[in-house]
């Protein structure tokens, strides 16, 4: 990404009607709109599918999700690959039936396993507080991680709750190019994940950064009919990013699927919900208040800066990533460079960002943004997203 704060400024006068908090309602009147390249219709062409939804899908979408998951008003087609797994056969129960069974340790051991994890805590919600990481091991196919509503992970503020990455040196890597292979396949539904955090900081040797509350890196990844709340990553960064889930090399570069989930007072340097280089996404159904980047000089940084604090909500950089956000409310995510809502920058290739039937509101960019709460370019020429109603 080549946007730097000092040139924000200027930047800032492409924001719509003046503004830089901006409201956009994409389900209603929307500005002009110009079209990416040809070759940039992955996105598009899945907004198109949302568009066209029917009754049934939607109802039977809305069907699977708990009521303070997502928003209960978005009617975006969830595809069959971006739903709730079936878990009524799980390879593993977490708990007795008491909340004391349900332990980080048991969170641990299970995840590491593998399999369709369940648990049973009790009749009540409960919040099990994780003193280490659930780290995904490289050679389980899937792993599935179901709260069924009632299960919160918590980080304490000290620690990133569950992690995956087929090219750690210290797992066995189970293909020759660790970054573009099929499993595992990680999924968290029905689960609230709340103040996680990775402090680890961008350039800090081998380390993977970002990602307080999920680091998924290589194999298959979707969160559906889940909150992420109050979680965080280090401060500064040009490109670090993630309060909630940081995204890295999907396996043919098929998209992270966001379903029906809820993003609220996420904090990091960028992406204050998501993060990303070069991976595509379908954000659906979902919800995103209150997040922020608060990092400071963009990316590159510039000169007496740290670098980072763009992208509110959203951080996105790389190359070949088609974005996708449909049935999605974005309101009051802020950012101290650009994008207060969502920022996107495609290096190289393609790269299109869809904007279907979504609001965004009171969104604000501290220095830079040419649409009301995002900042968006390809090949280094401003874009404005594709809106469809």
């Amino acid at each position: 990404m080549r946007q730097m704060g000092g040139f924000g400024r200027f930047l800032g006068v492409l924001g719509a009607a003046g503004s830089l908090t901006g409201l956009m309602a994409c389900a209603t009147a929307a500005p002009a709109v110009h079209l990416a390249p040809a070759a940039s219709t992955g996105a598009a062409a899945r907004a198109s599918v949302t568009a066209a939804a029917t009754p049934t899908s939607v109802a039977a979408a809305a069907a699977d999700r708990p009521p303070d998951f997502g928003n209960p008003d978005g009617h975006a087609y969830v595809p069959p690959a971006g739903r709730a797994v079936n878990t009524r056969h799980p390879s593993h129960v977490i708990g007795d039936g008491t909340p004391a069974s349900c332990t980080s340790a048991a969170v641990v051991r299970d995840v590491a396993l593998g399999g369709i994890i369940t648990f049973n805590c009790g009749p009540r919600p409960v919040t099990i507080l994780m003193t280490q990481t659930a780290r995904v091991v490289n050679t389980r196919r899937r792993v599935v991680l179901d709260g069924g509503g009632k299960v919160t992970l918590s980080g304490g503020g000290r620690v990133e709750i569950l992690y995956m990455d087929t090219c750690d040196p210290r797992q066995i890597w189970t293909t020759t190019d660790c970054y573009d292979q099929e499993w595992p396949q990680l999924v968290v539904q029905n689960i609230t994940f709340t103040r996680g955090y990775s402090g680890v900081r961008e350039g800090n040797g081998d380390q993977p950064y970002g990602g307080g509350a999920i680091f998924a890196e290589g194999g298959q990844f979707k969160a559906v009919n889940s909150a992420f709340v109050d979680n965080g990553c280090y401060r500064y960064g040009p490109d670090l990013g993630g309060a909630a889930i940081r995204a890295l090399a999907q396996w043919d570069n098929r998209p992270v699927y966001i379903t029906g989930d809820t993003f609220r007072g996420g904090r990091c340097s960028n992406g204050g919900a998501l993060s990303s280089i070069s991976v595509q996404w379908d954000v659906l159904n979902s919800v995103f208040t209150d997040n922020k980047a608060i990092g400071w000089g963009a990316n590159p940084s510039a000169k007496g800066t740290a670098g980072g604090g763009s992208g509110g909500a959203i951080y996105l950089d790389g190359v070949k990533d088609d974005v996708l956000i449909a049935g999605t409310v974005m309101t009051g995510n802020s950012a101290r460079e650009g994008g207060g809502a969502v920022f996107d920058v495609v290096d190289q290739d393609w790269g299109t960002l869809t904007l279907s039937g979504c609001t965004l509101r009171r969104n604000t960019s501290g220095e830079f943004q040419n649409y009301p709460g995002i900042f968006y370019e390809v090949d280094g020429q401003l874009r404005q997203p594709v809106v469809i109603k």
